[in-house]
């Protein structure tokens, strides 16, 4: 005689859940007073102020993204650290992952630079974590989104504050989206914030709150301004060189000034003089290729999610967000392959190819 057990009706909770979700963020965004409506974006290239400073030096919401990353990074190496420590020989989860991502890049790199692999990773590895973690942190909510609200320029569109609550001695404000205003001169930047959008302290009685605002984010993409991707451009084309003079020692830079083929090599020594000048204009359209790829890729990506997120605030988002984690990673991985070319190539001798 046998029983079959009943199987158990489940509950689809998660189901509920994300529905319930997509309830309310249908009601936030186009109910009420449309605190968390889409709106246009603002489209600004040069970081913003943050009203922070160290030492006297402003930190822009770029700047401070980028420290952010750094920290991500230096938790990550700290627990990677503790890890090895530890005599475990499986890892597991986040160190799984890391130790797949580690071997994958010493793959790359022992592939294209050889006996110069292990002196040339550790730079080479730093930048795509560097990169990845930027693009990645980015993505966390808030970002763009949570900041102090100005007055906008004359002739532009923004939205009334409305408070929303008092976070202990805090105000939180939100931007009435639902009735856009018109800005009727410059105006200034004021310590209000905008919650929701932002927060902050009341500021003294001599300041007023604006009347139509814009948010300024306390955060932002790191490779959304220029000086990240060329701060690492010119990085990566500098140490091309020292790799270059480490490998070849002075004569590494007979392939800029070729002197002794232009006295000896005839026409064929002009051509090839003529030709070291191309190569020192090269490495300077290096800094130009590996900046712009990267800022413009990744501020397009920016860009295009608060786009559609404009349009459709609900559903398409999420999707966008996937294909944000996977572009992120490729960037960075590009920007690592070519640092990683550029590199080893330096350390290879040139004779053969004048000789050919």
């Amino acid at each position: 005689m046998t029983t079959e057990a009943t199987p158990k009706k489940r509950t689809p909770v998660k189901r509920w859940i994300v529905l319930a979700l997509f309830v309310i963020g249908g009601y936030a965004a186009f109910g009420s007073i449309g605190v968390l409506k889409p709106i246009s974006p603002v489209v600004v290239l040069p970081a913003e102020p943050t009203g922070i400073s160290i030492a006297g030096f402003p930190i822009t919401n770029t700047i401070l993204a980028t420290l952010i990353a750094d920290l991500v990074l230096i938790l990550f190496a700290i627990s990677a650290y503790r890890f090895s420590k530890s005599g475990k020989q499986v890892p597991s989860g986040m160190y799984n992952f890391f130790e797949f991502l580690v071997e994958f890049l010493w793959n790359s790199v022992k592939g294209a630079a050889g006996k110069w692999a292990p002196r040339i990773f550790p730079v080479v590895a730093t930048i795509f974590l560097l990169v990845l973690a930027a693009n990645m942190t980015k993505l966390f909510p808030g970002y763009e989104a949570i900041g102090y609200m100005k007055e906008i320029h004359e002739g532009k569109t923004g939205y009334a504050p409305v408070k929303l609550f008092d976070l202990g001695s805090i105000p939180v404000y939100g931007l009435d989206k639902n009735h856009p205003v018109i800005g009727a001169a410059h105006g200034e930047e004021h310590g209000e914030a905008a919650g929701g959008e932002a927060h902050g302290e009341e500021s003294a009685a001599a300041k007023e709150m604006c009347t139509a605002c814009e948010v300024v984010p306390f955060l932002r993409g790191s490779a959304t301004d220029l000086n990240f991707p060329f701060a690492l451009a010119v990085i990566t084309v500098v140490l091309t060189q020292v790799y270059g003079v480490w490998a070849l020692g002075p004569s590494y830079f007979s392939k800029y000034l070729p002197v002794g083929q232009l006295v000896s090599g005839g026409i064929f020594g002009l051509i090839n003089f003529g030709v070291g000048f191309l190569e020192i204009i090269l490495e300077f359209a290096k800094i130009l290729s590996f900046g712009f790829r990267l800022f413009g890729n990744i501020f397009a990506g920016t860009l295009l999610l608060s786009i559609v997120g404009a349009l459709t605030a609900i559903v398409v988002p999420p999707f966008l967000y996937l294909f944000e984690v996977f572009f992120g990673a490729i960037q960075a991985y590009v920007f690592f392959l070519l640092a990683t070319v550029f590199i080893s190539g330096a350390t290879v001798s040139h004779h053969a190819e004048e000789h050919h």
